[in-house]
């Protein structure tokens, strides 16, 4: 009995992490949403290397903002 206690205490936890993570990680989502607009309208040049830099220091970002609850983007 005690085994099923913990294996739902330990879904229930993981459950609350991804969502925590999911939840925390939005501004994030939103930033590259906003620069794919930019690179749409003209306003940032359409280069892969540049999106591939700025996806790079967004990730590093959220890592060094969230710590453990950062996505692996």
């Amino acid at each position: 009995m005690k085994h099923l206690q913990n294996t739902a205490a330990a879904k229930t936890s993981e459950a609350l992490s991804k969502t925590i993570s999911l939840v925390l990680g939005r501004p994030f989502d939103v930033a590259r949403a906003q620069y794919a607009i930019g690179v749409r309208a003209g306003l940032f040049k359409d280069s892969m290397l540049a999106s591939a830099r700025f996806s790079r220091d967004i990730g590093a970002l959220e890592k060094l903002t969230l710590g453990p609850w950062a996505r692996q983007v």
